[in-house]
């Protein structure tokens, strides 16, 4: 009697309903799962798999039929109904890989058959479809579903180039359900006026819950699809836009645990790219409310260049929001993070690319002494970085303009890094820099010079007047090793610091012509992978994924 009532369901025109199988038992699951906030118990839904498993196979008897080898438009849609109930139902692919290998392969096929199907054929998604496809897609049948436990909550941050992601054990039905969702969209036969009964904000919701799985080619469909939904769905777009920023402020303030914001940072920048201007208020706010302060999260390195270029797409649309977005970056600059701070810098430069003149004048001076912190920085990847900058055109145009304010704010770390850097590619990036300065403005560049001589002397006296005066002391002998203190202190003024102005140029030119024959410009700022034992099948999943965007683009350049 069971089998014949799902026989008779898949032959049904009507939308599919899970209380035509058996009434009574999905009466209590339907009780069940407005009781408990749409959640089903772990044994409702090994039962329920295993009565829709059970009943594959009678499905599968009037549905082996190839869609396209049916004449009539109505038998065409009759038999693509029941081929998307068909695909309604569930396998294991977790507890036990190896069950029911031949109907999964069916359902498989049926997948890739309503792609292709879908595809290339016009005219076939009309009104009765829009119900079905919906829920073949979602409603706790294939794509929306309760994900695992994160495989590492409060450890360390993930790493793309260390860690391997969990990858999700039902990919191969998956990922063609996420095709077929997607072509079903990119239909030119698609009507966003009817979808909309169906495609609203629950789904909506669920989708964006979807963007903390942890397999990386789930959530590079899920961009796709969301960035599709945003685009057809105009009544969406504001509650699309409202829903992410919940996300971030819940991953800013409470967790600091998402696995997708590299993904949603990246559907807002093409959003971002088609704000119209002047820029709506509540656009400035999600700006300096929302983006810039995921800044100081921990796991930065993950979205850092989605998040830059969300923030640089502000600022080609509205220049008056340097100033507090250069602010922000100096209040959340990393204080004992030195792979951030090269983050960090990496921002800025894209920054000051867009950045206009009359802007800049309003940043320079904090942002250079910034500049002058990092230039001084023991750590040679970001003293490097920092100095950079003076490989950049429009930078040092900016530079050149500004020179009489900017000079002595650089010249004092550049002076004394040039020789007391322990890294020697520092020594001649320094004097790269120092070169370009002293070219800039020559009389600039020896006032500079002279005045940091004069108070590395002051510096120097100061320190002979507290030795002299500790001297003076009467327990000056007892506290002190006459060994080791009776000779002069040496200061860093002594020896090749304190140079003739003319000197100090010859030098200059000398090192800078030197160090750029022995040194490429551009060299990258990478790390070495450590040599990791990695896991094959991982390895292998993940270099044969076809990303959603070239997929589209390869069948519509048929």
């Amino acid at each position: 009697m069971l089998r014949k009532g799902l026989v008779n369901l898949s032959l049904s025109k009507q939308p599919f309903k899970q209380t035509q199988v058996h009434k009574k038992p999905l009466s209590q699951f339907k009780r069940m799962h407005l009781q408990q906030d749409c959640q089903v118990t772990f044994i409702s839904i090994v039962l329920y798999t295993a009565l829709c498993q059970s009943s594959f196979t009678e499905i599968n008897r009037r549905v082996t039929e190839s869609i396209m080898e049916t004449n009539s438009d109505s038998a065409q849609e009759k038999l693509f109904v029941q081929k998307l109930r068909q695909c309604c139902v569930l396998f294991d692919f977790l507890s036990d890989p190896l069950s029911d290998l031949k109907w999964k392969e069916v359902k498989r096929a049926a997948l890739s058959e309503m792609v292709e199907y879908i595809n290339h054929n016009r005219s076939v998604i009309t009104e009765p479809i829009y119900p079905e496809v919906v829920h073949m897609v979602s409603f706790a049948v294939n794509m929306f579903r309760a994900l695992p436990p994160s495989s590492n909550p409060t450890g360390a941050e993930f790493d793309p180039e260390e860690d391997e992601p969990t990858l999700e054990a039902a990919w191969p039905h998956l990922q063609l359900v996420y095709e077929f969702f997607l072509r079903f969209l990119e239909s030119p036969d698609f009507q966003p006026n009817i979808a909309k009964k169906y495609i609203d904000q629950k789904f909506v919701m669920q989708l964006l819950e979807l963007f903390d799985s942890e397999d990386p080619r789930e959530r590079d469909f899920l961009k796709t699809t969301l960035h599709r939904i945003y685009g057809k769905f105009l009544g969406l777009r504001a509650y699309i836009r409202k829903q992410i920023n919940n996300i971030f402020y819940r991953f800013i303030y409470e967790t600091e645990h998402h696995n997708g914001i590299a993904e949603l940072l990246e559907i807002l920048g093409s959003i971002i790219n088609g704000f119209a201007l002047p820029l709506k208020e509540e656009h400035k706010i999600f700006l300096l409310k929302v983006l810039l302060p995921l800044h100081k999260v921990k796991s930065l390195s993950v979205y850092h260049p989605q998040l830059a270029y969300c923030v640089v797409q502000f600022l080609e649309k509205d220049s008056t929001l340097t100033e507090p977005v250069v602010m922000a970056l100096l209040k959340y600059w990393p204080k004992t993070h030195s792979p951030k701070e090269v983050m960090f810098l990496n921002e800025l430069e894209e920054i000051l690319d867009v950045i206009e003149p009359s802007e800049f004048v309003k940043v320079m001076e904090p942002l250079f002494r910034q500049l002058a912190k990092c230039v001084s920085s023991p750590h040679f990847q970001v003293a490097e970085r920092a100095l950079y900058y003076w490989n950049n055109e429009y930078i040092m145009s900016l530079i050149s303009d500004n020179a009489a304010r900017i000079l002595p704010i650089m010249f004092p770390a550049l002076y004394r890094n040039s020789k007391s850097h322990w890294n020697k590619t520092i020594h001649g990036l320094i004097y790269n820099a120092l070169k370009l300065f002293m070219e800039m403005n020559q009389k600039l560049f020896d006032d500079c010079t002279q005045q940091e001589k004069a108070k590395l002397k002051e510096r120097e006296e100061a320190w002979m007047k507290i030795e002299s005066l500790a001297r003076s002391n009467p327990q000056y002998v007892m506290c002190v090793d006459p060994s080791g203190l009776n000779s002069p202190v040496e200061m860093e003024t002594d020896g090749p610091f304190i140079e003739d102005v003319q000197m100090l140029k010859k030098t200059v030119q000398a090192r800078a012509i030197q160090m750029a024959r022995e040194q490429r410009k551009e060299r990258p700022l990478v790390r070495r992978k450590s040599d990791l034992p990695q896991d094959s099948f991982t390895t292998k999943a993940l270099e044969t994924h076809r990303r959603a965007e070239d997929m589209l683009t390869n069948h519509d350049g048929r």
